[in-house]
């Protein structure tokens, strides 16, 4: 099982839609709210990537 769950942008950068799908897969594989994320931004501060760990601690 992986230990974290990640999304990319389709193209260079994410869109709102994507990181809608992002929450809703985490919320859907049951990861806390107040779990924190990681994203990778691109030079002009798009996100391109977010990531969250799946267990507490695998960050």
């Amino acid at each position: 099982m992986p230990a974290a769950l990640r999304f990319t942008g389709e193209d260079k950068d994410m869109t709102l839609d994507e990181l809608a799908q992002f929450v809703e897969e985490a919320r859907k594989v049951g990861i806390p709210g107040n779990r924190p994320i990681r994203a990778g931004l691109s030079c002009s501060g798009k996100i391109k990537q977010v990531e969250i760990a799946l267990t507490e601690g695998a960050d």
